[in-house]
């Protein structure tokens, strides 16, 4: 296959621009604090858009188009429950974990604060969490570089091991070198390239076809029904798909970002630019593929036929300048890379900052945690290519019950933890196992078609209650953390 120079040259000039962020990141970084939470310092952009694109991954640009391609508007229902999902976790979730994660000993990670609020001196809710994640974000960076791989292998031909090098190689430079504050930047940059791309190629694909009005006209007749949001739905497969917005409340690289944020007054901003670039990305990535689906029904492509996860990779191939087509497909990568850069920076952390600072080294100075983390990223890095090695190994099964199980296992704890004084560590911990426990045992009964999130996350619910109240009250100086933390929030919500 011949050399696409274009296309070569925009991605070489991209990677080369996120590493050389990296470094420029490394003369910023002097903390442990600086490396994995950026010294508390995002202004609301790179807040807003950190979040975004450390959540959307290569899924916005090849799941949501193929989906939608094939079975039409009744796939929206998912991006209905993320949209539902990130607002609420926008608004009750990160100014007041913002404010108790720096009340509360100034945590840095989520294992951190659910340490230092529930004053749990056995270190269980530590250890337990920090092995959720670690486990959860092995299994979700190998899904991330296969992701990548997939990219360079489709797109320059190069064989899988190539381009597992090729595709993680950068991502790791500047998450090691750089650590939070080159994610976020990086992020930010990420983020307004994937706009861009969902943006432009439907807008380019309506115009081709005629204008909105034909463009739709000609998606009814080709593909009878992919304007009924209801077509072939049942009531439980909706609300599973609106169920995936519970799992924004428990994912440890999001709410990183709001513990990252340069102060809670900064977060209502902060939400309207997030939740307005995450709509507009969702609405573009549908409109890829209902409108591409009306466009190769004209002009038939075998590589869409064969896999409909192309259609924005073809669409941007074939409707631009070869050059204008290589920033588009971009946009891929940067799904990709942003999301890969978050999930190792998140295992990262939980080792320095959980299992190497809180259980082996207490005294360790800054400068040694600091490289500590480099070196942990690039342990988790490896580990992720190992089980990337294998793409068709078992082990991806896990990845379908990563977000829920985040989702039930941190979720209903974290919510709990800002919003009901008389929460105990034992309510926490009986929360955290029964949400992980019963994802894994209803993804494998598969019980009524119901997605796992929603029992997960109902019964660690209750456990929480059920546990708190058989369990003593908590101590007067955790109670008079909470009361610190809402009259703050009182007074920043009158201001």
């Amino acid at each position: 296959m011949g050399v696409n120079v274009p296309l070569v040259t925009t991605f070489v000039v991209y990677i080369l621009a996120m590493v050389g962020i990296g470094f420029y990141a490394w003369w910023r970084t002097h903390t442990l604090s600086d490396y994995i939470l950026g010294g508390r310092s995002l202004n609301p952009f790179v807040t807003a858009l950190a979040a975004g694109a450390s959540d959307m991954s290569g899924w916005l640009l090849m799941g949501v188009p193929g989906a939608v391609y094939l079975s039409g508007l009744v796939e929206g229902w998912i991006a209905v429950g993320l949209i539902i999902g990130a607002y609420l976790n926008w608004k009750f979730v990160a100014a007041p974990l913002r404010v108790y994660t720096e009340r509360a000993g100034n945590a840095l990670t989520l294992p951190d604060y659910f340490t230092q609020r529930f004053a749990d001196d056995r270190r269980l809710l530590r250890i337990f969490s920090a092995l959720v994640i670690l486990v959860f974000f092995a299994i979700y960076a190998a899904s991330g570089v296969v992701a990548g791989a997939r990219l360079f292998e489709s797109i320059f031909g190069m064989s899988y091991t190539s381009a597992l090098w090729a595709g993680a190689s950068a991502t790791i430079l500047y998450t090691l070198v750089g650590g939070f504050l080159a994610v976020s930047w990086t992020d930010t940059v990420q983020a307004s390239l994937m706009i861009l791309a969902l943006i432009v190629t439907p807008v380019v694909v309506i115009v081709l076809l005629g204008g909105p009005v034909r463009s739709l006209a000609l998606v009814e007749a080709f593909n009878p029904g992919h304007l009924d949001m209801l077509r072939g739905a049942s009531a439980v497969g909706i609300v599973s798909l609106l169920a995936w917005g519970l799992g924004y409340f428990g994912q440890p690289h999001i709410l990183a970002r709001f513990m990252a944020a340069d102060s809670a007054a900064s977060i209502p901003a902060a939400r309207r630019i997030g939740m307005t670039w995450m709509i507009l990305c969702l609405a573009g990535a549908i409109a890829v593929g209902l409108f591409g689906s009306a466009w190769f029904a004209l002009y038939p492509n075998a590589e869409v036929a064969a896999n409909s996860e192309r259609v924005f990779i073809v669409l941007a191939q074939t409707l631009f300048n070869p050059w204008i087509g290589g920033i588009l497909l971009s946009a891929i990568l940067a799904a990709v890379m942003s999301t890969l850069s978050a999930q190792l920076l998140v295992c990262a952390s939980a080792l320095t900052e959980d299992f190497y600072r809180a259980l082996m080294r207490p005294r360790a100075g800054q400068r040694e945690l600091v490289w500590v983390g480099r070196i942990t990223v690039l342990l988790v890095a490896v580990l992720a290519i190992v089980l990337a090695s294998d793409p068709e190994s078992r082990v991806f099964g896990l990845v379908s019950y990563a977000w829920a199980g985040f989702g039930a296992a941190f979720g209903p704890v974290i919510l709990f933890s800002l919003l009901w004084r008389r929460m105990t560590r034992n309510g926490a911990l009986a929360g955290m196992l029964v949400g992980a426990i019963t994802v894994l045992a209803w993804g494998q009964g598969g019980w009524f078609g119901l997605y796992e999130i929603i029992p997960g996350f109902a019964l660690a619910s209750l456990a929480i209650v059920v546990a708190s109240l058989a369990d003593r009250a908590p101590s007067p100086q955790v109670q008079a953390t909470f009361d610190q933390v809402q009259a703050e929030l009182a007074e920043l919500g009158r201001g």
